[in-house]
């Protein structure tokens, strides 16, 4: 905990004494680290994708007896049960709803009318305006340079524009570690920084041993963007899998991914018609190929392999590309204490001359 305070639209909005948000990676932020890091001041968001909708209950509850803090939850809005998990974000009291796609205006009026502060992640300016006229709180955007499903402008493009765009408190994710980091996004006009690679190494994440030190070997050369795992640019790690999958053929690709969507339906407690209800509305919102949403079906298992079975062979590595300048496992606490404190004294000692 630290007293080197920075307020912001952010930290008004959402109740947290630093501007520094933990964002909801699928199968990594649980109820520790989203405590851990609410209980060091930032905003943790619970990943709820690879959850039941009653495992959601049960890790919000978690959350919640373990921080008084304000924390959220992600949530993907083109899910069949999107409406089921909005009702139990309402009923548990969660202060954040947050969004890997744009919700409906629907959604975002539900949300809002129950006092629940909505944050969508959003990378155009395009996504940005939509969802700040149909009532968006703040949005999150995110630059190329982030984990996972990622686009191809820079956060130093994309983050003015998005900010001259909407009048609502705009976080900036993609590139971010530290506080110096911190301020340059202050500079751009942001309200704060989201950081997910940074988060998913520390000693709070429940990430394998042998994963994280496969991060903190890598060097910026290390990290990739394939659209073999599903279709979609994202960026990871380079390891031998990453190599064998862009080697690989359309059928082996389309083999593979029937046996993941198999999985992934026994691990949600999804039916096939859930699923194929989704992958709908998926191809829609994204015009996506059916092989492409076939594809899909591969991401979170092949990140279940790594993040929670600790099988750097056998799965994929999100990280963004800041995952080549880490080399610690700071707690949550000492990271947003170091974030926070760097911040400060960059501040104060910019170049300045009269």
């Amino acid at each position: 905990m630290t007293d080197a305070r920075i307020a912001t639209a952010l930290t008004k909005l959402v109740g947290v004494r630093h501007p520094i948000v933990q964002t909801g990676m699928g199968w990594v932020a649980g109820p520790r680290l989203v405590s851990a890091t609410a209980n060091a001041g930032a905003l943790g968001i619970l990943a709820s994708a690879t959850m039941t909708t009653e495992q959601l209950r049960t890790a919000v509850r978690e959350v919640a007896s373990r921080t008084d803090a304000p924390f959220g939850v992600n949530l993907r809005a083109d899910a069949g049960d999107a409406a089921e998990r909005v009702r139990i974000i309402i009923d548990e009291g969660v202060k954040v709803a947050s969004f890997a796609l744009a919700p409906s205006r629907e959604l975002i009026a539900r949300l809002k009318d129950a006092g629940v502060v909505v944050i969508p992640s959003i990378g155009a300016r395009r996504h940005a305006e939509k969802v700040a006229a149909w009532g968006a709180d703040a949005v999150v955007v995110q630059g190329g340079e982030g984990g996972g499903h990622t686009g191809n402008v820079a956060t130093t493009v994309l983050l003015p524009q998005v900010v001259d765009a909407v009048d609502i408190p705009v976080i900036a994710a993609g590139g971010f570690h530290n506080g110096r980091g911190l301020v340059a996004a202050l500079a751009y006009g942001a309200a704060g920084i989201a950081m997910g690679t940074r988060f998913l190494l520390t000693s709070d994440s429940t990430v394998p041993d042998a994963v994280k030190a496969r991060y903190l070997a890598a060097t910026v050369q290390d990290i990739t963007v394939t659209t073999k795992v599903d279709g979609l640019p994202h960026r990871m790690l380079r390891s031998e899998l990453v190599d064998a999958l862009e080697r690989s053929g359309r059928g082996a690709a389309l083999l593979r991914a029937v046996r993941h969507a198999a999985a992934f339906r026994r691990d949600s407690g999804m039916s096939w018609a859930q699923m194929v209800r989704d992958g709908l509305a998926m191809k829609h919102g994204k015009d996506l190929t059916w092989s492409q949403v076939l594809l899909a079906a591969n991401t979170p298992m092949l990140l279940k392999a790594s993040m929670v079975e600790g099988r750097t062979d056998l799965g994929v590595m999100a990280a963004g590309q800041v995952a080549g300048l880490i080399d610690d496992l700071p707690s949550c606490a000492e990271l947003v204490h170091r974030v926070m404190v760097e911040a400060q004294h960059t501040l104060h000692h910019l170049p300045l001359t009269s």
